[in-house]
């Protein structure tokens, strides 16, 4: 057994982030401290990612008034690496018309819309206006980074006049010299795509639906182009965020690949082909940001069978980890792969490195340095596919009757996270649960599998053989149960690095 501790104060240094000086506003016992939250109130999706003059803009579903969804109005956080935020006053507010639903937003270099005044470049905010019996698309606009908005005085720009009619998702498609928005009849399960050459002139050229999708509505697509990986082609991805019918229940995410011919999308999947995009419970509504050619996404971390519930104050909501988006083609097909983006390297420090074959070694190891902590990243490796049966894993935010289970099990060959005894899951009887994803032992490089577990002060984000699969979970144990305990055989390689609170 090999083991490499950087010090003694690696473990302390851990243990003792909670009391990391910072405003006290970001310092909650379940606030996170490298996902974004409001300071205060409630937040749901992600709206308007957009990258613009050395800012990553980030709007959000936000309730200005109260802790629970109400009033929508846009959010508004700036950041120069996907991390470190700074959150500016709300960006596009709830109006007599009536609330902001989600949208996108995108930078008109060319100004297509007119919108520009003295060179400025204007940035167009595409987002669903909502009133009780009509939900309708309407656009703003700002010559000043975002910082102020005017709402486009001949909304809106396309009515339906349906009650369910919402989340627009707008890019620039150079082949066609045209904007392209995707837009959903949530209830009807189904997205339609419109063009246009300015921004408030659209036309309809298709739809696409899915015979296979489980759950009651469509919400928040997202299609982009993404290279494969390891050649010249690209393919198509259409994110869809579901309300119900997940693997984990509750609201999630499916994704289909195929092509898009500047009208309409077409997937490559076969009929009973269903993909998921993360098979935890807590990730929902994700997004990608536009101009930039990094294909990143960003989710809301919750689930809406409890979100109104969640035990977190003055906050209530938070933002996923960054993924950067690939495709691969696999023997099966086009498959999805997602990783956290590489600007949260500069935030890992201090490690602690272990190479062996006994866990209880290494279990003695964690404990005779006093390896605590509450926020970090775990990678482990380990051999499972010489086993016929038994689980191999870790539990983290182990302590007084409190843990998260999180690993792989050779008989089942699945990848599981167990929440029941992760600390507070009493708020909602839809909380407690084990959630599982399928991964065949033959679909493991070398008969080993890898996990890189990102643990923040109230969840979880796993990601398996470089994210071939994902698995994101709320959790809300006591601030001082910050213990490890390594289960199962086959270990390799197990490394921990601390992660710096983002919060000033």
């Amino acid at each position: 057994m090999k083991l490499t501790l950087i010090g003694l104060a690696f473990g302390l240094a851990l243990h003792a982030l909670s009391g990391f000086a910072q405003d006290a506003a970001y310092n909650q016992p379940y606030r996170p401290q490298y996902h974004f939250s409001p300071r205060i109130n409630w937040t749901n999706d992600p709206n308007g990612l957009v990258y613009h003059e050395g800012e990553y803009h980030l709007f959000y579903q936000y309730n200005p008034k109260g802790i629970r969804w109400g009033h929508m109005t846009w959010g508004h956080a700036v950041s120069p690496d996907l991390f470190h935020w700074k959150e500016l006053p709300p960006a596009i507010a709830e109006d007599e018309k009536g609330m902001i639903f989600s949208g996108s937003c995108v930078v008109d270099a060319k100004n297509t819309s007119g919108f520009s005044k003295n060179g400025a470049v204007p940035m167009v905010a595409i987002y669903t206006n909502h009133r009780e019996n009509n939900q309708s698309q309407h656009i703003a606009y700002s010559l000043d980074k975002g910082r102020t908005w005017t709402k486009y005085e001949a909304n809106p720009v396309i009515d339906l006049s349906q009650k369910d009619f919402r989340d627009p998702s707008v890019f620039w498609h150079e082949p066609s010299k045209r904007w392209i928005m995707t837009v959903v009849l949530p209830t009807e399960k189904k997205a339609l795509f419109y063009s246009s050459t300015n921004l408030k002139q659209w036309n309809k050229t298709g739809e696409f639906a899915s015979a296979d999708t489980p759950g009651n509505i469509w919400e928040c697509p997202a299609l982009l182009e993404i290279p494969v990986a390891g050649s010249k082609r690209t393919k198509w991805l259409l994110f869809i965020s579901i309300g119900a019918g997940t693997p984990a229940g509750g609201s999630g995410m499916q994704y289909y690949i195929g092509d898009f011919n500047g009208k309409a999308f077409r997937s490559d999947f076969k009929q009973g082909d269903v993909r998921f995009v993360d098979y935890g419970k807590d990730y929902y509504a994700a997004i990608t940001y536009n101009n930039t050619p990094r294909k990143i996404s960003l989710g809301w971390l919750n689930n809406w069978q409890y979100a109104n519930d969640i035990p977190t104050n003055p906050f209530r909501g938070a933002m996923t980890l960054p993924r950067e988006l690939k495709i691969v083609q696999m023997k099966k097909g086009y498959e999805l792969r997602q990783e956290v983006v590489k600007e949260i390297r500069p935030l890992a420090s201090d490690s602690f490195q272990w190479r062996g074959l006994d866990t209880k070694e290494l279990n003695r190891s964690l404990d005779s340095n006093r390896i605590k902590g509450d926020v970090y990243v775990l990678t482990f490796e380990a051999e499972v596919t010489g086993a016929a049966s038994g689980d191999v894993g870790v539990k983290v935010r182990k302590g007084g009757g409190e843990e998260t289970l999180i690993g792989y099990n050779t008989a089942r060959q699945e990848v599981y996270v167990d929440r029941t005894r992760s600390g507070k899951t009493d708020f909602k009887k839809e909380f407690s649960g084990r959630f599982v994803a399928p991964l065949k032992r033959e679909d493991l490089a070398n008969g080993r599998i890898k996990m890189q577990i990102f643990v923040d002060r109230s969840s979880v984000e796993v990601f398996v053989n470089d994210g071939q699969v994902t698995s994101t979970n709320l959790i809300f144990p006591k601030p001082d149960s910050q213990g490890f305990e390594f289960f199962g055989d086959g270990f390799r390689a197990v490394t921990i690095r601390n992660i710096e609170s983002v919060w000033p």
